[in-house]
C-alpha cells in the first residue's frame, strides 16, 4: 500500500518542492503551508464524497441525445449545483470578476482530484476554466464584464469549438464562416465536431468559443478569427445553434461529446480579426496542462482501485499485494504516477511564476514542460490503468470493479488537445529549435547537479541525445520528426526521476523507497529510448 495519498502528495509537492508559499508571498498575496493544505484537503473531501461515489453509475448511464436535447447522467445536474455552490469554478479565477484569485497550482490540484473521482464530470469545469482564462486575456473590458462573472460563478459553462469533420490538427482547413451583421455582431455558419460539453442540462447558459473565417479572410491558419456565441442571448432567446448528435465513445461516457451546427448563430469577435488562433492557443495551453493532469489522475484512480483490491484478495494464503510480482506492479503504478504528478506541479508553478511575478524564465520553462507533461503523463496514465486491470486479474476485465472504466477513460487523453505525436514534434521542432536547445540544456544541467550517480548518467545520456536530435533537426526537420516521440519519452523518464530524487531528499521516510524503485527499475527506460534514437539515426 502507498504510504501517502494523492492529497498528501499534492500538499507535500506544493508546499515543500515547488514552494508555493514562497511564490505567493513574493507576489504579495501570501498563502501559508497550512492554507494550502486546508484547500487541498477540502477539495479532496468534495471529490471523494460528492463526485466519486456515483462515477460508475454515470459511466453506465452515459450522456443521451434525443430530439436536439442532451441529457447528462441523472445525478449530474444536482452534482453541478454542489460544484457551483461550493465556489470551485472560481478557485483560480480573477477576483475582480468574482473569483478567488488563487494560484493556478491549486486549481491544478483540484483538477487532478476531480478527474480521479469522475473524469466525465470534471471535463465540463476544465473546459470552462480554459474559456475563462482565454477571455481574461483577450476579451474587451465590456465583454469580460458581461461574460466572466456568470462563468466564474458556474452559472454558465464554456466550450472550445475548433475541430471540423475535414479539419482536425490542420486548423488551416476550417470552413466555418462568420458574416458581419453590423454593430459588432456576426452570424456563424458551419459545423463543429468533438465539442466537449457543447450541450448539456447542468447550467443555464453555455458560451461557445468558435474559430471561423471572415469573408475577407486569407487562406490557411492566418485567416482564422475567434468568436463567442452564447446559447441563450441577452434577450432570453435561444441562439441559432444546436446539437446535431453526440458521439458513442470508448470511454468518458458521461461527458457529452457533441456535433454542433451553427445556423446563423449570433456572435461577437474576441480579439483581433484573423488572429483567432493565437488567442485560442491560450485556451489550448491551459487545456494541455489540464489533460496532462488528467493523465496523472487516471494513474491515481487506477492505483487506488488496484491497491484496495490487492489488499483484500487472498491467494495462496496471503493477500496478492504480498506476492512479489503484484507488489512490483503496484510500486510501478505508484512511482510513475508520482513522477507525473511532480512534473504537473512543476509546470503549474512555472505558469504561476510567469503570471504572478512576470518571470520570463518561468514562461520559457513552462513552454518546455507543457508538451512533456501532456504526452508523458497521459501515456503513463494509460499504461498505469492497464497495469491496474492486470492487478485485478480476471476481475479487472469485469466492469463492476471500475478498473476497466479507468482504462477506457484514460485512452482519450493521449489523443485530444493535440495528439502525443504532435506534442513530441512540438517539443523537438519548436521548443528546442527556437533557442537552439538552451532551455533544455539548462534543465539537464539542473538534473546533472543532483547527487545520485544514476541521475547524472541519465542526464549525460540525455545531453548527448539532445545534441544529436538537434543536429538532425537542423539538417532535415522532416526526418527529425520520426525521433520526436522517443526523445520526449526519454525526457519524461529522466525528469520524473529527478523530481522523485528531490522528493526523497526532502522526505526520505515518505518518498525514499518509491524514488529508489524508480531510479533502479524505471529510469533505465530512458536509456532504451536513447538507444532507439541512436539506432534510428544509424539506419
Amino acid at each position: 500500500m502507498s504510504n501517502t495519498t494523492a492529497a498528501d502528495d499534492l500538499i507535500f509537492g506544493l508546499t515543500r518542492l515547488v514552494d508555493l508559499p514562497g511564490l505567493t508571498n513574493a507576489a504579495g498575496a501570501p498563502l501559508s503551508a497550512d492554507d494550502i493544505a486546508q484547500i487541498v484537503t477540502e477539495a479532496n473531501r468534495f471529490c471523494t464524497e460528492a463526485l466519486q461515489p456515483k462515477a460508475q453509475e454515470a459511466d453506465k448511464q452515459g450522456a443521451r441525445y434525443a430530439n436536439g436535447t442532451v441529457t447528462t447522467p441523472a445525478h449530474y445536474p444536482a452534482l453541478y449545483d454542489q460544484w457551483r455552490e461550493g465556489g470551485w469554478q472560481g478557485l483560480a479565477a480573477p477576483a475582480e470578476h468574482g473569483g478567488q484569485g488563487l494560484p493556478l497550482s491549486l486549481w491544478t490540484a483540484m483538477v487532478e482530484l476531480g478527474m480521479a473521482a469522475d473524469t466525465s464530470f470534471m471535463l465540463g469545469p476544465l473546459l470552462t476554466a480554459g474559456a475563462i482564462d482565454l477571455l481574461r486575456h483577450h476579451a474587451t473590458p465590456d465583454q469580460a464584464a458581461r461574460w466572466l462573472p456568470p462563468m466564474i460563478a458556474g452559472e454558465w459553462t464554456g466550450a472550445m469549438c475548433l475541430t471540423e469533420p475535414q479539419a482536425g490538427s490542420d486548423l488551416g482547413m476550417l470552413r466555418t464562416r462568420a458574416e458581419p451583421l453590423g454593430n459588432g455582431r456576426y452570424a456563424l455558419h458551419g459545423q463543429k465536431i468533438f465539442i466537449t460539453w457543447g450541450e448539456h442540462d447542468c447550467a443555464g447558459n453555455i458560451l461557445h468559443l468558435v474559430l471561423a473565417r471572415l469573408p475577407d479572410a486569407p487562406p490557411g491558419s492566418r485567416g482564422i478569427s475567434l468568436f463567442a456565441a452564447p446559447k441563450i442571448l441577452p434577450d432570453g432567446a435561444r441562439n441559432a445553434f444546436r446539437c446535431g448528435g453526440i458521439e458513442r465513445k470508448m470511454g468518458i461516457h458521461g461527458s457529452p461529446t457533441c456535433i454542433m451546427l451553427y445556423e446563423g448563430a449570433e456572435a461577437e469577435m474576441v480579439g483581433e480579426p484573423h488572429r483567432g488562433l493565437q488567442a485560442m492557443f491560450a485556451m489550448m495551453n491551459n487545456a494541455r496542462l489540464g489533460v496532462g493532469t488528467q493523465g496523472v489522475a487516471h494513474g491515481a484512480a487506477a492505483l487506488r482501485l488496484a491497491e484496495a483490491y490487492a489488499a483484500q484478495r487472498v491467494q495462496s494464503g496471503r493477500s496478492i499485494a504480498e506476492h512479489p510480482d503484484v507488489a512490483r506492479m503496484l510500486m510501478e503504478m505508484r512511482a510513475t504516477t508520482l513522477a507525473a504528478r511532480l512534473i504537473m506541479l512543476e509546470a503549474a508553478v512555472a505558469a504561476d511564476r510567469a503570471e504572478l511575478l512576470g518571470d520570463k524564465a518561468a514562461s520559457t520553462r513552462l513552454a518546455l514542460l507543457i508538451p512533456v507533461l501532456k504526452a508523458w503523463a497521459t501515456d503513463r496514465g494509460v499504461e498505469t490503468a492497464s497495469l491496474g486491470v492486470q492487478v485485478h486479474g480476471g476481475m479487472g476485465f469485469i466492469e463492476d470493479t471500475g478498473a476497466a472504466q479507468v482504462l477506457r477513460d484514460a485512452r482519450i487523453a493521449p489523443i485530444y488537445e493535440g495528439t502525443n505525436g504532435i506534442q513530441a514534434i512540438d517539443l523537438l521542432t519548436r521548443k528546442l529549435a527556437r533557442d537552439g536547445g538552451a532551455e533544455m540544456r539548462s534543465l539537464i544541467s539542473e538534473i546533472a547537479a543532483l547527487p545520485d550517480a544514476r541521475l547524472r548518467a541519465a542526464a549525460e545520456g540525455l545531453a548527448r541525445t539532445t545534441e544529436a536530435v538537434l543536429e538532425v533537426q537542423g539538417r532535415d526537420a522532416e526526418a527529425s520528426q520520426s525521433l520526436a516521440t522517443a526523445y520526449l519519452d526519454a525526457v519524461g523518464w529522466v525528469l520524473g526521476g529527478a523530481l522523485l530524487a528531490r522528493a526523497a531528499a526532502a522526505d526520505g521516510a515518505a518518498y525514499g523507497a518509491v524514488a529508489d524503485f524508480y531510479l533502479r527499475r524505471l529510469l533505465p527506460r530512458a536509456g532504451a529510448r536513447f538507444a532507439e534514437i541512436e539506432g534510428a539515426m544509424a539506419a
